[in-house]
C-alpha cells in the first residue's frame, strides 16, 4: 500500500479525503484489514468501482480483519449477507455485506422519488433499521454504494477503488487500448470520511 496524496474537502462535515495505492491483490486484502482494524460498531462503508476493481479482494481483507472465518465472496445472487466475528479487541462483530448494485432501480410509484423507492426496498428487505442506526457491534459493508449515500445518515466512510487504463498497443489500436480498463496494474484507492465519527480517519498512519 502506498500513499499517494490527501487534500481537504471543502464540504461541511466530510474530512479530508485520502487517497493510496494497491500494487497487488495482497496489498488491496491488507488494506481491507487495515480499515476493518479502524472501524468500530455502528459504522456504515459505502465501497465502489467499476467490476474486477477489487472490491470482493478489499471485502475479503476486512473480513479478515474481523476475524471472519466464512469465506467473503460477492453478495451478488442474495444482495446482503450476514456474518460474524470479531473486533480486535475480542468483541463480537456483526458484518452485513451488501451488494446494492440491483438496489434503487427506476421501477418508482407515482409520486416517489429514488431516495423513497430505495428506502422501500431496503424496508423490504429487513435492511432499513440497520442502515439508518447500525447496532453498537453492526458494521454495513455496501458494494456499489455510491447511489445510495443519499439514504444514509451523515456517518459514513466512502471507498472508491479506480482500475487503470490499459495504454498498451501501436498503431492504430493505441487510442482505442488507452481507453480500456485493465485487470492488471495498480489501483487507486480514495477514502472519502464523511461526518464527526470518521474526522480524524488516516489509513496511511492506521489511526482514527
Amino acid at each position: 500500500m502506498n500513499e499517494d496524496n490527501t487534500s481537504n474537502s471543502a464540504a461541511s462535515g466530510t474530512a479530508k479525503t485520502i487517497t493510496v495505492e494497491a500494487t497487488t491483490g495482497e496489498a488491496m486484502h491488507e488494506l481491507g484489514k487495515h480499515v476493518a482494524h479502524l472501524a468500530h460498531g455502528g459504522d456504515v462503508i459505502l465501497l465502489s468501482g467499476p467490476l474486477g476493481a477489487g472490491k470482493t479482494t478489499f471485502a475479503q481483507g476486512f473480513g479478515a480483519g474481523l476475524n471472519i472465518s466464512e469465506p467473503i465472496v460477492s453478495p451478488t445472487f442474495t444482495i446482503a449477507r450476514e456474518l460474524k466475528g470479531q473486533f480486535p479487541n475480542g468483541n463480537s462483530a456483526h458484518l452485513i455485506h451488501v451488494d446494492a448494485y440491483r438496489l434503487g432501480g427506476n421501477a418508482y410509484a407515482p409520486g416517489q422519488n429514488a431516495v423513497e423507492h430505495l428506502l422501500d426496498e431496503l424496508e423490504s428487505l429487513g435492511l432499513d433499521e440497520e442502515l439508518e442506526d447500525p447496532s453498537d457491534n453492526t458494521i454495513i459493508l455496501m458494494e456499489w454504494g455510491e447511489q445510495m449515500a443519499a439514504a444514509f445518515a451523515p456517518e459514513r466512510l466512502e471507498i472508491h477503488i479506480d482500475r487503470p487504463l490499459n495504454t498498451a498497443g501501436t498503431g492504430t489500436t493505441a487510442n482505442t487500448a488507452s481507453h480500456e480498463l485493465t485487470s492488471n496494474g495498480v489501483r487507486t484507492v480514495t477514502f472519502i470520511p464523511v461526518g464527526e465519527s470518521w474526522q480524524t480517519f488516516d489509513i496511511a498512519r492506521n489511526k482514527r
